[in-house]
């Protein structure tokens, strides 16, 4: 392969080179904002941003040889101010009381429980690293061969542990939030989230933050995004996540 004579020049100078080094960029950016900042952003709004610069690039490499290359035009730069747009604002609602923890509960049970799985008979979880006895819920605190449940005590259980994530979630929502912005149907949505992410990344998601901020509907929309495990997206955590967000849009417009 034999390079250009300007090679270094266009590397550093050309339009066309710094929207394929962006766009790459764009496609790392998702899974690089967790692992540096524990940011959770919309990885839909980085694929396009990634596309645009791609089609810019290719069309520069067509149309834009004769450009001044010592220094960049605008536009691209503006194309992709352009693309980070805020999502969009809710209808207003009015304030409600925060659900009780029964409420809660009645809600929160079923829809976490239906996810994990249920299991009434401890069986040895050889996919944990060590193994460990677990049973109903993925329950494992106290758990040895040969333990029993009954389904009822199975969703005690559950619901003993959902009350402990949702304090935990509890703290990093606003007063604001708790007094007027939570259902019961809302509030097992995000403690969904907790319950499968953990509460510190739930807590400084997206999804909280914009609800703490009043966008109900744009926090409901970004507990889809937690879809990925081992930097893979997995197609049960997309139906998940898509089940939480259909929750925690009951009684929005």
């Amino acid at each position: 392969m034999k390079l250009i004579s300007d090679w270094k020049d266009v590397a550093k100078r050309a339009h066309s080179m710094w929207a394929f080094y962006l766009s790459v960029a764009a496609l790392i950016a998702p899974d690089l904002m967790v692992w540096l900042f524990e940011r959770d952003t919309n990885p839909r709004v980085w694929w396009f941003i990634a596309l645009v610069l791609l089609i810019y690039g290719i069309v520069g490499r067509l149309k834009d040889q004769d450009m001044d290359r010592t220094k960049m035009r605008a536009s691209i730069w503006g194309a992709i101010a352009a693309l980070f747009m805020t999502a969009p604002a809710d209808v207003p609602v009015a304030p409600m009381p925060p659900p009780t923890e029964a409420a809660f509960l009645e809600v929160a049970v079923p829809h976490v429980g239906k996810w994990e799985g249920l299991r009434t008979t401890a069986y040895l979880d050889r996919i944990a690293s060590p193994p460990v006895w677990t049973v109903c819920y993925g329950e494992t605190r106290g758990v040895k061969q040969g333990d029993t449940y009954t389904v009822a005590e199975c969703d005690r259980m559950l619901g003993a542990g959902l009350l402990e994530y949702r304090a935990g979630l509890h703290a990093y929502f606003t007063s604001e939030t708790i007094d007027g912005r939570l259902t019961a149907e809302r509030d097992a949505a995000y403690v969904s989230l907790a319950w499968n992410a953990g509460i510190r990344a739930a807590g400084k998601s997206t999804a909280t933050r914009r609800l703490n901020a009043g966008n109900i509907a744009g926090g409901c929309e970004a507990l889809t995004w937690w879809n990925k495990a081992g930097g893979r997206v997995i197609r049960g955590l997309v139906n998940r996540r898509a089940d939480d967000y259909e929750l925690c849009m009951v009684g929005l417009a």
